[in-house]
């Protein structure tokens, strides 16, 4: 399971840099109050656009959720096999969790 952690935080680390254009662009439509409009009407008309913008934002939760764990193996803590296996556990649960809630937030 930690390597699968893994790798997902790294998939979500690509997917967060394919997604910096995209979030670029919708920063520059929204400080033009005809632009801000044609954006909220994309997002709250297209699915395939809530589906994106869904998939940024579970991506930087899982990304932030696993840098986090990272950052308390660095301090020492779950540095063992079996901390390393519950670290990986917790990754995925918190994130599945903040996946739905996005989810609905989105929807």
């Amino acid at each position: 399971m930690p390597a699968i952690s893994s790798i997902l935080h790294r998939i979500t680390g690509v997917v967060l840099f394919i997604a910096v254009p995209i979030l670029l662009w919708m920063l520059q439509k929204s400080f033009d109050s005809a632009g801000y409009a044609e954006l909220q009407s994309m997002f709250t008309e297209s699915f395939l656009w809530q589906f994106i913008l869904w998939a940024i934002l579970t991506s930087v939760a899982y990304h932030v959720i696993a840098g986090v764990r990272h950052l308390l193996m660095d301090l020492g803590i779950g540095e063992s096999l079996e901390g390393g296996r519950r670290g990986a556990w917790s990754v995925l649960v918190l994130s599945a969790i903040a996946a739905a809630l996005l989810g609905v937030w989105v929807w």
